[in-house]
Formats: structure tokens, sequence, C-alpha cells
């Protein structure tokens, strides 16, 4: 009887010495931001008091923002994320660091030290989650994007074990492990170095599809369809890893904006992303249509 008591007791005093411990995890995680590195044409952005303001280099934006491109073509945005002290690159015109024979050979890999998203023309992305926890031997991270509509490209640091990195989609969610990827709202998702894990809800039947999407690969969810990347989206992709590791980066464009009262909805699983409110030209009544 008293050993059952002693057992008991010490089942509870390891009990609470995980609590403990899981409560002082929890408090040592610590919210990060985002930092527009680089603008191209107008953007805006707005945290979630319907209040739209205009996007420029330089701004830190935290979880919550919902970042808008305008339809203008070549238009992006380049934020660096869970640092808002990240450099913002000057205004030059952008000269690659490795030679060019290096950038064009198909074994050139790139290494990111930051994580760096392109926010492409006519997208609209949420910043859902920017958290960072030291846990003595690694820093555990945890990353959550909601494209909502659009397409960005990424180039992601390597991180530990621990560490999540999520892309939510109207129809699904995309894993990603340290990888240089895109990722188009509708579901085409393509990874140049590493791997991503995509979920996809079939809108109509709801069925969940799982697909692993290895380095060197295209995958189309709607029609779990997967495919050697293109030559042309390889060339792209190697361009595109040059310009997001880089300190110095291209010509930003001045924006002037107007803010708006514009709603853009979330994009749980399962919605259609054909239903995403579009907004209201200026002579409408609604303002902020770029």
């Amino acid at each position: 009887m008293k050993h059952n008591r002693n057992l008991m007791n010490s089942l509870i005093g390891c009990g609470l010495a995980l609590a403990l411990i899981s409560t002082a995890a929890a408090q040592g995680a610590m919210d990060g931001a985002a930092k527009v590195v680089r603008v191209k044409g107008p953007a805006r952005y707005t945290t979630g008091n319907n209040v739209w303001q205009p996007l420029h280099v330089g701004d830190v934006l935290r979880a919550g923002t919902v970042v808008q491109t305008s339809t203008e073509e070549g238009s992006y945005v380049d934020l660096v994320l869970g640092d808002g002290n990240a450099a913002v690159p000057q205004a030059v015109t952008y000269r690659p660091s490795v030679p060019d024979s290096m950038a064009s050979h198909l074994n050139f890999r790139p290494s990111a030290e930051q994580n760096v998203v392109r926010i492409w023309a006519n997208t609209a992305m949420g910043i859902d989650k920017l958290t960072a926890m030291q846990t003595g031997a690694d820093t555990v991270t945890e990353t959550q994007l909601d494209l909502k509509q659009g397409r960005i490209t990424g180039n992601v640091k390597k991180m530990s074990a621990a560490s999540k990195y999520e892309v939510k989609l109207p129809n699904g969610v995309a894993g990603v492990r340290g990888t240089l990827f895109d990722i188009q709202a509708i579901g085409i998702v393509k990874v140049y170095v590493g791997s991503m894990v995509v979920a996809w809800v079939d809108p109509k039947t709801q069925n969940v599809t799982t697909q692993t999407v290895m380095g060197g690969q295209s995958y189309d969810a709607p029609n779990n369809q997967i495919s050697p990347l293109s030559a042309a989206s390889m060339s792209e992709f190697q361009s595109l890893s040059l310009a997001l590791i880089a300190t110095e980066g291209v010509i930003v464009t001045p924006t002037s904006l107007a803010s708006d009262h514009t709603v853009i909805g979330m994009s749980p699983v399962g919605a259609n992303p054909n239903t995403l409110p579009t907004p209201v030209p200026p002579d409408q009544g609604g303002g902020g249509e770029f």
C-alpha cells in the first residue's frame, strides 16, 4: 500500500514537472515578424481592421496581416519571414554574387540564410503565424501562411526537425521542408530543391489526397498528377534562387495608394477559390482597386 502511494506521488510529481516544462516552453515562444525588403508595383496590406494601407520597403508585418499585390504585370513583394530586423536591400541594379557559369549549372543548389517569400502580381496572402522558440539545442519555428489567391515563391532555410512551415490553400495545405518552392492557390505546386507534402481536398467529394513532391517535380493537385519540372521552370527557379537570397536587390518602385475598406475573405480548406471577393473600383464606392 505504501509502495503504491509512493508510486502515485512520483507519477503526480512527474506530471507536474512535465506541465511546468510545457508551460515554460509555451511561454518561451516569441512572436516573429515579416519585413518587406523589396516592392515592385502597387501593393497594400491590412491588419484585420478592414482598412488598407500602402505597402513600402521597410514595413514590418505581424501575424494577422494580409498582403495584396496589384494585377499589374511584373508586380511583386518580397518578405523576409520571422525577422523584423532583416536588412533592407539598397535600390540598386541587381548584381548576382555568384558567377553566371555557376548559376546556370544544373547542379547549382542555393543556400538560404533567411526565409524569403515572393508574392507575385494579383495575389492575396495572409500571415497567420510566425513564432520562434529556443530549446537550448535548436530554434523551433512555426510559420503559417494563407495563400488566398494567386502565386508565391519561397526560399526556406534549413529548419530544425521540430519546426513547421505550412502554406494554406483554398482547398488544401502544403507542408514545407528546407525548400525552394512555387505554389499557386489553384493547387499547382513546384519544388526545385527539397520536398513538400501536399494534402488536397476535392471540393466535390471532400476526399483528401496526400502527395510528397520532391525537388525537380511539379504537382497538379486538383488532377492528382505529378511530373518532372520543365526546362523553363528549372531555369526560372535558378534565377529566382539568386534574387531571393541576394542582399542587394532590384530597383524599388514607389507606390501611392489610398486606404479603403475592402474585405478579403479567409480561405478555409474546402472553400471555392472563385468566391474570393474582388476589390471594388473607386468609382463604384469601395475604393482601392489597383
